[in-house]
């Protein structure tokens, strides 16, 4: 029988053959492809690269819940903070619903995919920052995988998975900024919703943004992430604490619809958490 704190440290494999061989081909063949997307959020947008439109084929009308939450979401009048906006997929589907966006890539790949994105579909209510978020102002090196950006990060635990599978990485100084000071210095107008998904660094970008939530209160919309289920647990039941401790106490996770509290955490390890104080 194998030893249950032996699994719980195991690290998921994000790096497989399958992974890989998919990414190639994406890279390869589809990069400079620009398409018009058929089915789900963004139907009817235009976007560059990717094999976005591959499940489209054969499973129009399914939807994750994350990609239900984001359709019945109400963003009316709302400027969105999109932190961590990878190709821009997402900060397109805000732009279409919100009054303003406000969008966070440090990654000079994304950045660049994410501004042929928004061109692509002439998008003019979008502020883009080529800076990560974090718990201070700092430069860092992000690790990426050369076929995989998407995964690129600065969280120790993560890059050392990176490592380890054996893939062939990118490295990049990037900045590092903190919310209640980028929004102030910046002439950022105030968040009413913050989504959050930088690959294991949520925490470091909502300690950052302390006084910007205890101020304003916007709902707040993460995505967890955690190399090793032990290390799930740890991050989730971290976030959750920090966000009682400011008065965020009505905290769903999405995929169950279960209402997160200090006691339940383990629940919300995998997924995604929607947060409000009221």
């Amino acid at each position: 029988m194998s030893d249950p704190n032996t699994q719980e440290d195991l690290p998921f494999v994000h790096y497989t053959l399958k992974h890989r061989l998919i990414a190639w081909i994406s890279q390869h063949l589809f990069d400079s492809a620009t398409y018009t997307v058929r089915h789900g959020l963004l139907k009817g947008m235009k976007r560059k690269g990717g094999l976005g439109w591959v499940p489209a084929m054969f499973s129009p009308g399914l939807m994750t819940a994350e990609q239900q939450f984001w359709r019945d979401l109400n963003l009316s009048g709302m400027t969105v903070y999109d932190v961590g906006a990878f190709h821009g997929l997402l900060t397109l589907f805000f732009a279409s619903r919100a009054k303003a966006v406000v969008c966070f890539e440090p990654n000079t790949p994304n950045h660049k995919r994410l501004m042929e994105n928004l061109m692509l579909n002439g998008v003019d209510n979008v502020k883009v920052r080529k800076v990560g978020v974090g718990s201070r102002r700092e430069t860092c090196n992000m690790v990426a995988s050369a076929l995989m950006p998407g995964g690129a990060s600065i969280d120790g635990k993560t890059v050392a998975e990176l490592l380890r599978a054996g893939v062939e990485t990118v490295v990049e100084e990037i900045s590092i900024v903190t919310l209640d000071e980028e929004i102030p210095q910046a002439g950022l107008p105030t968040p009413d919703f913050i989504k959050i998904d930088i690959e294991g660094w949520e925490i470091e970008a909502l300690r950052g943004a302390r006084n910007t939530l205890e101020l304003y209160k916007p709902a707040i919309f993460l995505e967890m992430h955690g190399e090793t289920l032990r290390e799930k647990r740890r991050k989730v039941s971290e976030i959750v604490a920090f966000l009682w401790e400011i008065n965020y106490r009505r905290i769903l996770h999405v995929e169950t619809g279960a209402t997160i509290t200090p006691e339940n955490t383990p629940v919300a390890m995998q997924g995604h958490l929607y947060c409000r104080t009221t």
